[in-house]
């Protein structure tokens, strides 16, 4: 018995032991595991240029690209599309950005039409004096275009043998009036019909002498538009010798795109404005639309006839108009925008969409824009009824995409994938820069105003080159013009202007070095995205400046460029479609 306990309580201590092996090491293994701290862990930090997104390197440093200083760039995971991104509420509060919400009309709203166009010659008041008889110009009184005449004042004098040998026949037939009376009556009614007065006819019966030399009358009043003959000049029967335009009255002839042509009809009001009296609106009506559509432009000729009494209007002069029409707005088809929300680019239009109620987070939307509506354009496509908006401070936004690298304005497709990191870049700006939200600066000194003047100037020659389609003298004034930029002092400005001239300048090198003409076009395209964008913002200049667009230029997806008249004269199509283009907006003096 004893022996046998003993070997109980000894197998017994050898079942606690094992246990405690098996069971005591399970239950270790069930212990959550120590712990590790990765919060002080940080990515590797990457560098990249705002100008160059797709540029990412491990350390400071200049860009290979454009030679700018790198920013500090970081790579997060904040639940974005890799074409959203966020912007502080500091940034949000300091560029004053504002948004609405996107919804339809349901009443009539004011379609407003705007066009550009140019005063010409009414040409139904326009009169030809002309020579009534064969003959040679002794003396011409009226001998430049521009001459005011009245009517019954001497225009010319003419030697004609036809009319010497006619007065001949009068004093002949003179004499037989008592016997011959047909024959008298027929020499006078010839003399008629050359235009002699009963008077000048009665003079010659009196006289009784052959003038030799014959006066010829303005038969009515108007401006010398055309000087057909000279001195000494031999001219026929029926043969002009002046035009004369009654600018009593003129019309205002304008270009409207087909699209726009189910807006006008005759007898519409239009108001019309001139740069040369800016503060005066005057009243017409739609006289006329050519039936005939030209295929060269695109564009139908519409005009209205003005009372120009008081001479304000010079033939050549350019002019706008506006007309405003009634249009049914249904809540399903018809989406209004604030003009303010909208960005063109020269291709396409873009509105910045807010894609979180309760968070910053934008991205950029492609939009078709139809008709402008006073402060409103109409959204034909892109948005639904309800989206979210920017409406101000739409700069700013967009500085905010392109710095980091995502789709913007001027970047299309944005940058996904950067020297093998996937993803998209979050850029981290300076403490000014991250708080403005890089918007365009307004307050510039005197000295940097004055140099932009010259880099415009020197723009616009640049500009008459490529019209000209002359490809030696494009580059010799985009170099000038770079040359002149690179004068200004670009330090004190904000990222964005600053980017953008720096891009403008790269730009002006390429088409300088450029002998082919076609290459030098394809540059101006883009140098006109960023140059225009900054003229526009920063209204830079002493005059108005227009800014123009062809349609069918860049491959039938538009282009821009500026001019220092409202004339268009296209520098991508030159002599082949010089008017081919619009005025689509004025950039007022500073």
């Amino acid at each position: 018995m004893k022996k046998t306990s003993i070997y109980i309580a000894l197998g017994a201590i050898i079942g606690l032991l094992a246990g405690f092996l098996i069971f005591g090491d399970l239950t270790d293994s069930k212990k959550p595991p120590s712990t590790h701290n990765h919060s002080s862990e940080t990515a590797d930090q990457m560098w990249t240029c705002s100008m160059h997104p797709q540029i990412m390197q491990p350390e400071p440093g200049s860009c290979p690209i454009c030679g700018m200083d790198l920013i500090r760039a970081e790579i997060d995971d904040d639940g974005l599309s890799p074409d959203q991104f966020k912007m502080t509420e500091n940034a949000i509060a300091l560029a004053n950005i504002q948004t609405s919400i996107v919804g339809g009309n349901s009443s009539d709203v004011d379609i407003v039409m705007n066009l550009s166009g140019k005063i010409a010659v009414n040409e139904e008041a326009i009169a030809v004096q002309a020579s009534y008889f064969d003959g040679r110009i002794e003396q011409l009184n009226v001998n430049y275009e521009g001459k005011e005449v009245r009517k019954g004042q001497l225009l010319a004098t003419i030697y004609s043998p036809e009319l010497v040998a006619a007065q001949q026949e009068l004093l002949t037939a003179v004499s037989l009036k008592q016997t011959q009376a047909e024959l008298y009556n027929a020499v006078r009614n010839k003399l008629k019909l050359w235009k002699l007065s009963e008077s000048q006819i009665n003079s010659i019966e009196q006289s009784g002498k052959v003038r030799e030399y014959f006066p010829v009358y303005a038969t009515v009043s108007g401006t010398v538009s055309e000087v057909l003959s000279s001195e000494g000049d031999y001219v026929k029967k029926g043969e002009p010798i002046v035009k004369l335009s009654n600018l009593n009255t003129v019309w205002a002839s304008f270009d409207a795109y087909e699209s726009q042509l189910s807006y006008f009809k005759t007898g519409q009001n239009i108001k019309i404005t001139s740069s040369a009296y800016p503060d005066k609106v005057y009243q017409g009506k739609l006289s006329f639309i050519d039936p005939v559509l030209n295929n060269s432009t695109r564009t139908v000729a519409v005009r209205a006839t003005l009372n120009n009494k008081e001479g304000h209007f010079k033939p050549g002069m350019f002019v706008s108009g506006s007309i405003t029409t009634k249009q049914k707005a249904d809540q399903d088809d018809v989406l209004l925008v604030p003009s303010s929300a909208v960005m063109w680019t020269g291709e396409r239009s873009v509105v910045y969409l807010k894609v979180k109620s309760d968070e910053s987070a934008f991205e950029m939307r492609e939009v078709m824009v139809g008709a402008r509506t006073g402060e409103e354009i109409e959204v034909l496509s892109g948005l639904s009824a309800g989206d979210e908006i920017v409406t101000n401070g739409t700069f700013s936004v967009d500085a905010a995409a392109q710095l980091k690298g995502i789709k913007s304005m001027m970047n299309k497709s944005g940058s996904k994938t950067m020297a093998g990191h996937e993803g998209h870049p979050r850029t981290q700006n300076n403490a000014h820069g991250d708080a403005m939200g890089s918007n365009f600066n307004t307050g510039f000194s005197d000295a940097f105003h004055n140099g932009f003047q010259t880099v415009l100037g020197s723009y616009f020659k640049l500009k008459d080159a490529l019209v000209e389609s002359n490809a030696t003298k494009t580059a010799t004034f985009a170099n000038a013009t770079l040359a002149k930029l690179k004068k200004l002092n670009l330090k004190d400005l904000g990222e964005m202007e600053n980017a953008h001239l720096t891009k403008s300048m790269h730009l002006l090198g390429e088409i300088a070095k450029q002998k082919d003409l076609d290459k030098q076009r394809a540059y101006f395209v883009s140098l006109n995205e960023y140059l225009v964008a900054v003229t526009s913002e920063l209204k830079v200049s002493n005059n108005p400046v227009y800014v123009q667009k062809c349609p069918m230029a860049n491959s039938n997806k538009g282009a821009i460029w500026l001019s220092a008249e409202g004339e268009i004269r296209n520098p991508y199509f030159g002599d082949a479609m010089l008017s081919c283009g619009e005025v689509i907006e004025v950039i007022p003096a500073r």
